[in-house]
């Protein structure tokens, strides 16, 4: 019988019990050599937690697993710092950068968004279970049909389209994918326990037979062209560490505005996928009354799972070293759930304003787009609170230099509203993008397009 390695802090008895008790049935249910857990809570890694099938080498959080398909937000994080610096822009054609693919006519958001319409595997054989030297140009990774769908039209999953986005960061930075990676992401986010090849205490990568107990050991190539999409190894800890900038952003890395642009749809969703889909290098997945932001990896020997849930300020990571067997994204999900059902996040202190402009201040309050009331509130950032008082369009706006203000989220992200005044300085109404919002419903005299009924109100 095996004994847990764990390592925690502040979570409760029961809490350390639950999640245990869910990574050992993972464990054991799914037949995996080894696999590790950790959850963080609001940037620190709060619990992690380890089995495996021989007595006395339980991994822990410091145990590198080989992470697949989760390089892939890495990938993006560096095309997205590209986009900030001014080097490229997402509606970019790949060809304006990256000339003689073939495939250059589509642009970096539909690869980014996997909505370019590119084959979802490279040609045989097996590229994962194969050496990068077999394909060491763009040409041989593509294949002489790389493109199945319309750009644009539909999300189609493509490692080889996360192969041209490491091509395009080598091509503008003059320098590896993986030196970029590191000097880039790796470095400023302390994340020194993840290398594009394995560093001791790493896992093996096994198959486990499907009919039997019985084990194989997998192949670790490396990728070559195809690092970008698949070659990393890291730590529950360090994935932890990722996901907390998934969250909130980092300067030094990548802004918080840009890191929720790639938390938000990007391409349409499958059919009969409606509880899914994916932003700029981000899965986002919705179940239990909860949103999770991440990815998912599995190369031979491997499978992963980075989520994050935003309003609960929770990272959950799971790493095994088997091919297929257990479900390590439902069970970082739950992980997930455990902590914030059995511990809910402690909202911070109210606290005033540090500051009250008055200005700001006469905007807040009701509204009214014809007769359908909103609220207006302040919130402590010095932005704008704006949705309905029941159901409806709700966003967040933040000023501009110019007196305006733009939409941060939902329904008007990237909408202008604008506070228009009388010639006595005195706010007339709100405009959000050509739609009029007054202090009153319908009041004659008020900047109502097609005017207002001279008898107003009445009754019938």
């Amino acid at each position: 019988m095996t004994s847990p390695v764990e390592s925690f802090e502040d979570l409760l008895p029961g809490t350390r019990r639950a999640l245990l008790h869910r990574i050992a049935t993972a464990q054991s249910e799914g037949r995996a050599p080894s696999l590790v857990a950790a959850v963080a809570r609001d940037g620190r890694t709060v619990w992690s937690g380890g089995r495996s099938c021989v007595d006395g080498h339980e991994p822990d959080a410091d145990t590198q697993y080989r992470i697949g398909s989760i390089t892939k937000t890495f990938t993006a994080v560096l095309v997205l710092r590209l986009r900030d610096e001014g080097l490229l822009d997402l509606g970019d054609p790949l060809e304006k950068h990256l000339p003689g693919t073939g495939v250059g006519e589509v642009t970096i958001a539909q690869l980014l968004g996997h909505g370019a319409g590119l084959a979802a595997e490279a040609p045989a054989p097996w590229w994962e279970r194969t050496p990068g030297t077999t394909r060491p140009e763009l040409a041989d990774v593509l294949g002489e049909h790389p493109v199945l769908h319309p750009a644009g039209r539909l999300h189609h999953y493509s490692n080889p389209g996360y192969t041209l986005l490491g091509s395009l960061v080598e091509a503008l930075r003059g320098a590896p994918w993986e030196e970029v990676l590191r000097r880039e992401i790796l470095e400023p986010l302390s994340m020194h326990r993840t290398s594009a090849q394995p560093v001791a205490p790493a896992a093996g990568g096994w198959a486990v037979h499907p009919w039997a107990d019985a084990i194989l050991p997998e192949p670790a190539e490396d990728l070559g062209l195809m690092a970008p999409a698949g070659q990393l190894w890291s730590t529950a800890d360090d994935l932890c560490r990722f996901g907390a900038f998934l969250a909130e952003g980092d300067d030094r890395v990548l802004s918080a505005e840009s890191v929720r642009e790639a938390r938000t749809p990007a391409t349409p969703l499958e059919a009969g996928d409606w509880q899914g889909g994916y932003g700029l290098g981000v899965q986002l997945v919705h179940g239990g009354g909860r949103t999770f932001v991440g990815h998912t990896g599995s190369l031979p020997g491997f499978v992963a799972a980075l989520w994050v849930s935003i309003e609960d300020g929770l990272v959950a990571v799971t790493l095994a070293n088997v091919t297929s067997g257990p479900p390590v994204g439902v069970v970082a999900a739950e992980l997930i759930n455990i902590v914030a059902e059995a511990e809910p996040r402690i909202p911070e202190p109210w606290r005033p304003l540090p500051e009250v402009d008055q200005t700001l201040l006469d905007l807040t309050g009701p509204w009214y787009w014809g007769a359908t009331p909103y609220v207006l509130r302040l919130t402590a950032d010095r932005g704008l609170d704006f949705k309905p008082l029941s159901a409806g369009r709700r966003s967040r706006f933040v000023a501009r230099p110019d007196g305006t203000w733009k939409g941060l989220d939902g329904y008007y992200m990237g909408e202008t509203l604008r506070v228009v005044r009388r010639p006595d300085g005195q706010v007339s109404h709100l405009d959000l993008g050509s739609f009029v919002y007054t202090r009153e419903p319908y009041e004659p005299g008020d900047a109502v397009p097609g005017g207002v009924d001279e008898q107003g109100w009445r009754g019938l």
